[in-house]
């Protein structure tokens, strides 16, 4: 198991400018490098929240374009620390986008990326509709990669609400789980606390969980409460509603604890349904 370290997640307020954006994040990374950390994690749609969904198609970029990866892997290079871009908007089509993570090591390399898996199409009260399967592509397989302190599974957002991932995610090893994201203010002030330790308890896993907060000037509202949680459930950090960021030690080996004490993922049963 892995030494110790600090972990950061990043909060901050995306708009609809990426140089903007891409400026504030780095800030916020630079601050949280300066605070210790070692593994900086950033949210959902950092670089750009659109005002309309067709806009990530018409105003985006194709991997090889996006201004942010050139940026963020000269960052970490400079501040010698492990990346997460939780997630950007990658064109890899005329009509879809993928919603992707990216992992950047401390040499600016990228380790692993992930495609969001599950897409959220929901219908709130009060007219507040999202059809995100417009415009995104959805990725087909889940992604693990090696940190330097253990083993790392993403996720993103909506994923969060499908445990089957995060259990298959648990029995391949993984010692921590992110979950980047930019929750609604409706959903996220309802579930997201709930979500969040429900699926580090039921993993035996850390999960860091950056997450954007605030109002666009068009009206769009995000929950914030960027979350670290151990594998018991305890949450370590939680920026709050604001602009900053959470900050946590974590020791890899409370994973092995917990999941020793509470051996659930070996108790695992095939389930049939029996209907009357």
């Amino acid at each position: 198991m892995g030494k110790k370290f600090t972990v950061a997640c990043v909060q901050n307020c995306a708009i609809d400018d990426v140089a903007q954006n891409i400026r504030d994040a780095s800030e916020l990374v630079r601050q949280a490098v300066g605070e210790g950390a070692d593994f900086v994690c950033l949210p959902e749609y950092f670089t750009c929240l659109e005002r309309t969904d067709m806009l990530y198609i018409e105003r985006g970029y194709s991997e090889d374009e996006h201004p942010a990866l050139p940026h963020f892997s000269e960052l970490a290079v400079e501040l010698k620390t492990w990346l997460l871009l939780g997630s950007i908007a990658v064109k890899v089509s005329g009509e879809k986008v993928h919603n992707r993570s990216y992992l950047l090591d401390a040499s600016g390399a990228v380790v692993q990326t992930y495609n969001k898996m599950h897409l959220f199409d929901v219908s709130l009260k009060r007219g507040e509709t999202y059809r995100e399967s417009n415009t995104v592509a959805a990725g087909d397989h889940a992604c693990v990669a090696e940190l330097p302190w253990g083993r790392l599974g993403f996720s993103i957002c909506y994923d969060v609400r499908f445990p089957q991932l995060y259990r298959n995610l648990a029995h391949s090893g993984v010692d921590f789980i992110s979950i980047p994201a930019a929750f609604t203010a409706t959903t996220g002030a309802a579930h997201w606390h709930v979500l969040v330790r429900a699926r580090a308890i039921e993993s035996g896993c850390y999960v860091f969980a950056p997450a954007q907060f605030g109002t666009r000037p068009w009206g769009r509202r995000t929950y914030g409460h960027s979350l670290i949680v151990d594998p018991w459930g305890e949450v370590l950090a939680d920026a709050g509603a604001e602009r900053g960021i959470a900050i946590a030690e974590i020791d890899p080996a409370k994973v092995g604890d917990v999941r020793r004490m509470i051996p659930a993922l070996n108790h695992d049963r095939p389930i049939s349904v029996a209907h009357c």
